[in-house]
């Protein structure tokens, strides 16, 4: 009889990843190994490191033993769901949405260099009155 594990994309799993909350993905299977960051023999940087990825290659070329193996297994929290995008769709925008959008923020904000014009214009003469007058030019 199969076991039900719970599921996470990448990423949920990505988002764990400080000191107080950490999960790594390896071999498709997620861990949270918060508990477990300030016993790494390597340390918690080695381990933060490989958090938001795939980190089977690291776990892999680090040569675990056996032992780390199987505690490793002791920190399943469940499985990684691959029907899942490992990073969310890219929107992609033609050249005609972008001008349309560049339009859109030209309009919403005409009033700031209008506003920066204007007082120029009024308080710059102002300016110069006052230097003429403070030294008779």
């Amino acid at each position: 009889m199969p076991t039900l594990t719970k599921l996470y994309t990448m990423q949920e799993a990505s988002q764990h990843n400080t000191k107080d909350d950490c999960w790594i993905v390896v071999d498709n299977k997620v861990y949270d190994v918060t508990s477990y960051l300030e016993e790494h023999p390597g340390g918690d940087d080695v381990v933060l490191a490989s958090t938001a990825k795939d980190a089977t290659d690291d776990f892999e070329d680090a040569g675990h033993s056996e032992s780390a193996r199987e505690l490793l297994e002791s920190f399943c929290i469940g499985e990684l769901d691959t029907s899942a995008p490992a990073i969310p769709e890219l929107e992609i925008s033609s050249k005609k949405q972008y001008a349309q959008k560049v339009m859109n923020l030209t309009k919403q904000y005409w009033t700031i260099p209008v506003a920066v014009v204007g007082i120029s214009v009024v308080v710059g003469p102002l300016v110069l009155a006052q230097e003429v007058k403070q030294y008779n030019i």
